[in-house]
């Protein structure tokens, strides 16, 4: 009923000579309806997940001990190291996991817990094992994902919420094809500076025409998230899975003779994570191998600290077809599989959907405005955009809130 009422009211050919065709306007309505009635709750999400792109970057501009001088690293990561001195530090109970660094620049993250229970990090030199700090479990990272992947609610709950934006993302995408007549000559078409709502019209359809690959791969991984959220993930890789041994914990000199011969029962794997051994006395060893666009979850060796007895290895090229859609959906929603090069193309891309959530929710306005025979400014634009959302503003208002209200839950522990 809403869409009828824009229809009759609000969207109308801007060439009354040339009134576009039935089919056409409709096509045009459903593009400017998706793409104004949740474009707040959109814009939002775009960006924060533009930001998330680069959140590890953003915690080693915010925590200094998580810098490293590239010079000083010299030799592989010392893993047993790092372990045996966090294990040592002031206040941590337990140390449960190993991050590699993610540049040269970059301290090793160790997941720590108190004697509380609660989780945070400490950054440790790659090559000395030198503890060089502590980090907030709750960092940029932690926290830019969380908002942008399920607003800090819980998974079962935001996670469909905030990936259902997908398809409106996909309505959006395949309407602008039957909207711009001719869009492939849009790619060196220059900005006419007429008025604002000219300008905004251009600005809209060169950035869109340009990030057509970037919105249908979001789109679809974003569609595959919602699938998984809603039961359709893909059947786990083999896992060492035993109850608690009956000795005590391993030494940390066991541990390095496992990590040894981890690495020795896999060859050419560049280890990406290590979880340490807890009461089953069992290593695992993560990282990046021969296959492509995959989690370095796939690549696995398990190793029982007790024995050295390599458990079981397992390699992302020997995944399914259902398994590798789930594993390559991270890597390419996120841009994470070619370090810096590939996670800048994607924030500059994430800015440039932005802008077209933004633009597009300005153009409907900035043309209602111009058909009324008001002023054509960009101020109108942004609060026509206010307005048109209608009812759905409450909407967007509300789920934005209550992301940045559960951030405080996020940094107390409490989820």
């Amino acid at each position: 009923m809403e869409m009828a009422r824009t229809l009759d009211s609000g969207v109308r050919p801007l060439d009354k000579a040339k009134p576009r065709p039935k089919a056409a306007r409709i096509w045009w309505v459903v593009h400017q309806w998706t793409g104004l009635k949740l474009s707040l709750f959109m814009t939002f999400i775009l960006f924060t997940g533009t930001l998330a792109v680069l959140s590890a970057e953003i915690d080693w501009v915010l925590q200094p001990s998580l810098r490293v001088a590239p010079s000083t690293v010299e030799g592989p990561v010392a893993w047993a190291d790092i372990a045996e001195n966090a294990s040592e530090y002031s206040g941590v109970s337990k140390v449960t996991y190993i991050n590699a660094p993610t540049a040269s620049a970059f301290a090793a993250k160790v997941t720590v817990e108190n004697r509380n229970g609660e989780l945070f990090f400490l950054h440790a030199h790659p090559t000395t094992g030198e503890i060089q700090g502590t980090g907030p479990w709750a960092g940029a990272q932690r926290v830019l994902r969380n908002m942008h992947r399920h607003l800090n609610l819980p998974t079962w709950l935001g996670v469909p919420i905030v990936t259902s934006l997908a398809f409106l993302l996909l309505i959006t995408l395949i309407t602008s094809f039957f909207v711009y007549k001719k869009w492939w000559r849009g790619f060196a078409k220059p900005l006419r500076k007429r008025d604002a709502r000219t300008w905004w019209g251009d600005f809209h359809r060169l950035v869109g025409v340009w990030s057509l690959w970037f919105v249908a791969l979001i789109s679809l991984t974003g569609v595959w998230y919602f699938i998984e959220s809603l039961g359709g993930q893909a059947p786990p890789q083999p896992k060492v899975e035993r109850e608690a041994a009956a000795s005590e914990r391993t030494g940390s000199g066991n541990l390095r003779a496992s990590i040894d011969a981890a690495l020795a029962a896999y060859p050419g794997l560049r280890v990406e994570a290590v979880a340490l051994p807890t009461d089953d006395a069992v290593l695992q060893i993560n990282g990046d191998f021969e296959a492509v666009l995959v989690r370095p979850r796939s690549n696995a060796v398990y190793v029982d600290t007790s024995t050295n007895e390599v458990l079981l290895t397992t390699d992302g090229r020997d995944l399914n077809l259902h398994q590798r859609i789930g594993e390559m959906a991270d890597p390419l929603h996120f841009g994470s599989f070619g370090g810096y090069w590939t996670k800048l193309v994607w924030f500059l891309f994430g800015l440039a959907m932005t802008a077209l959530s933004v633009s597009g929710a300005a153009i409907y306005s900035l043309r209602i405005a111009r058909e009324r025979g008001d002023r054509v400014a960009i101020r109108r634009g942004f609060t026509g955009m206010w307005q048109g959302m209608g009812r759905w503003r409450a909407l967007s208002v509300a789920l934005i809130g209550i992301g940045f209200i559960l951030i405080a839950f996020l940094i107390l522990g409490i989820q």
